[in-house]
């Protein structure tokens, strides 16, 4: 097993730390930020004023998923674009926004490459990159690539370490049993343009908690978002020699017409924005620190909920630039 732990040393990164505070809940955007809830696949015309408006308001990031290919049993292709080609088009349309990654699919990519990328993107963003990293939940898609499935466990880790070697580290010395080995005679470039990449598990990854608590500096989970604070007691306990590691979650979401309509959770999250406000403050309350919201079974024009959103809600959800 690879251990590649590094100090929880983020505290002068600012789109980390505009993202994660403790005591504080943020509210992010599972890219493509609009509805779709009758097909697998977006429509992606609007997404360039859709991202806009969101690096305008108070979200504090945008997530991108990596879906290597459509499986009909799943019914969800993400935004479709390959994240790190799209975050590339994002750095030209955005100013403030953190872009993350929701997450690579660490097992399934060459790791030396994905750091390259990882740090290219950070580069042409100015330092607001975050990348969360996945094992994937696509059985289907590991004989494409030639990949046992069973070995996604140890290969995230590899990867993990790799990446965070390679751009945090110079002419860096590791050696991997999937991945292949560095000699400390060839140094990666770029290195990021902030002081590292933050490295987010995004989901279980197959990992345990004290692997996870161990090795990246956020974990963001998913399921029903009534039930995510009971995972923070054991995750505070788990990363208490690290100090604060954040916890968050990603959520299908829509935002009712009526701004009384009662919650509802399970499956999507779903209410009118007077009980959504509520809830975030008792989640904020509970410890989570930060919600990735799907806007995916929507039929509400993604604009007209954005606007909603900002006018009611992200506001109280944000956290002030360090002065």
């Amino acid at each position: 097993m690879v251990q590649n732990n590094q100090s929880h040393d983020l505290a002068n990164h600012t789109t980390f730390s505009r993202t994660f505070q403790p005591g504080e809940l943020t509210i992010g955007f599972i890219s493509p930020a609009c509805g779709y809830p009758d097909s697998p696949f977006p429509s992606l015309a609007d997404q360039a004023e859709i991202v806009q408006r969101l690096d305008q308001s108070d979200a504090a990031a945008l997530w991108l998923r990596d879906v290597p290919f459509y499986d009909p049993s799943f019914g969800d292709t993400g935004q479709v674009l390959d994240p790190l080609v799209y975050a590339g088009w994002l750095a030209a349309l955005t100013g403030r926004i953190a872009i993350g990654t929701a997450g690579i699919v660490s097992p399934l990519r060459e790791p030396i490459i994905t750091a390259k990328q990882l740090a290219t993107a950070d580069q042409l963003l100015g330092g607001r990159f975050l990348a969360g990293m996945a094992s994937g939940d696509r059985a289907t898609e590991y004989p494409a690539f030639g990949v046992d499935f069973s070995s996604r466990v140890q290969r995230y880790q590899e990867a993990v370490a790799l990446i965070k070697t390679l751009t945090s580290e110079s002419f860096p010395r590791l050696k991997t049993e999937h991945f292949g080995e560095l000699r400390g005679d060839i140094d990666l470039v770029p290195k990021p343009a902030a002081p590292r990449i933050p490295v987010i598990a995004i989901g279980r990854a197959g990992q345990s908690l004290e692997w996870l608590a161990e090795n990246v500096d956020a974990w963001i989970w998913h399921g029903d978002p009534l039930r995510m604070p009971e995972a923070v007691p054991h995750w505070r306990e788990v990363t208490s020699s690290r100090g604060f590691v954040p916890f968050g979650y990603g959520a299908m979401f829509d935002l009712d017409t009526n701004a009384d309509a009662p919650l509802q959770t399970g499956r999507v999250l779903r209410g009118g924005r007077h009980a959504l406000k509520d809830f975030f403050a008792r989640q904020r309350e509970a410890g989570i620190n930060h919600v990735a919201l799907n806007l995916k079974p929507t039929r509400r024009p993604a604009l007209e909920v954005i606007d909603e959103l900002q006018q009611h809600i992200l506001p109280a959800f944000t956290i002030a630039p360090a002065r």
